[in-house]
């Protein structure tokens, strides 16, 4: 009886070894994400950088308004009723300052790993491409959505208290504040996506940076709002939608459009970024093998001991055979000396 224990409990380890492993679960994954994330040191500097930036360029702009306010020419009540406070709450120039910041913060998520290789080490362990893409897109979106809220939040609360010292500073309940801070807070995890899936795409990381500029900030610019396909062109893009939710007042133009617009171009930018990243690594390898089939080839491996090394042996084979000729020369004359 204890010997049948005994082999069940040395059978039993031998099966949990032999076996396959466990799949690894998607909150691992994430898991996992989240500590690449955190190790790197640049990433954290970058994203303190930018904060400080984008914070400093809106308190700037509120203490300069705040400093020439005797030039103002305009009462308080017109002051606030023009919606000069929520405009210094967060300004254009530090949207877009965020927007092309996190699309490269974004994009270095994955391109790092291509540039390193660590993505075959990633992919050796976990085999389920869409699903390490997947968390990373989730982790990529709760860190960029903390950092956009941080810096929405204090750059208004700082702003309003610069812009209080001349009595014109507003709340949060005031009509429109809440709508700034939310929207400048999401327009981070958006253009962060939106680099994630060009990062994946392209896998260079001089192509991923200028196709974000182009695609980010130059495409909205260069579109106008006197023609109707290049004012629809332009409200489907992150920034239209940002200056359409930051928007203070009526703003009157030839084809108008509508808050609930711009928050649905938001909620598609970041849909669609995401599946573009999760389902273009897997296809793009599948092609990468279909069209570049990779033929075996026997490698020179290591030396192991107690075993012929085939070079060694390949090279004795032709010293043999090339002294062939000359032993058979030398046993016939040998032979030939012993019969005289």
């Amino acid at each position: 009886m204890t010997t049948t224990n005994d082999t069940k409990a040395t059978r039993a380890p031998a099966r949990a070894l032999g076996g396959t492993e466990p799949r690894a679960r998607f909150r691992d994954l994430v898991t996992a994400e989240w500590i690449k994330l955190r190790s790197l040191r640049s990433t954290w500097i970058a994203y303190a950088a930018t904060a400080l930036a984008v914070i400093a360029l809106n308190v700037g702009t509120a203490y300069d308004t705040s400093s020439h306010w005797a030039e103002q020419n305009q009462e308080e009540a017109d002051f606030i009723r023009n919606g000069i406070p929520l405009q210094d709450a967060f300004t254009v120039n530090a949207s877009m300052i965020m927007m092309l910041a996190l699309g490269a913060l974004g994009a270095v998520m994955i391109l790092v790993e291509y540039g390193t290789g660590m993505i075959r080490t990633t992919f050796a362990a976990v085999p389920a491409r869409r699903s390490v893409l997947a968390a990373k897109a989730v982790v990529l979106t709760m860190t960029a959505t903390a950092f956009g809220a941080f810096v929405a939040s204090t750059s208004f609360v700082l702003t309003q208290a610069v812009l209080n010292g001349k009595g014109v500073g507003v709340p949060i309940s005031h009509p429109g504040a809440l709508r700034l801070v939310l929207a400048s807070a999401l327009l981070a995890p958006v253009s962060a996506l939106v680099g994630l899936a060009l990062g994946t795409v392209l896998r260079h990381t001089a192509a991923t940076m200028t196709a974000s500029v182009l695609l980010l900030f130059m495409l909205p610019i260069a579109l106008s709002d006197d023609r109707h396909w290049q004012a629809t062109l332009g409200h489907a893009t992150p920034y239209r939608a940002w200056l359409k939710l930051a928007e203070t007042g009526h703003t009157p133009s030839p084809f108008p459009w509508t808050t609930t617009g711009a928050w649905t171009v938001y909620a598609l930018w970041a849909i669609a970024a995401a599946a573009l990243a999760i389902t273009s690594v897997h296809r793009r390898d599948q092609l990468s093998r279909r069209h570049h089939p990779q033929s075996p080839r026997q490698l020179p491996g290591p030396r192991i001991p107690g075993r012929p090394d085939s070079r060694s042996t390949r090279r004795t084979d032709r010293l043999a055979s090339s002294e062939r000729p000359r032993v058979a020369s030398r046993a016939g004359t040998v032979a030939a000396a012993s019969r005289s």
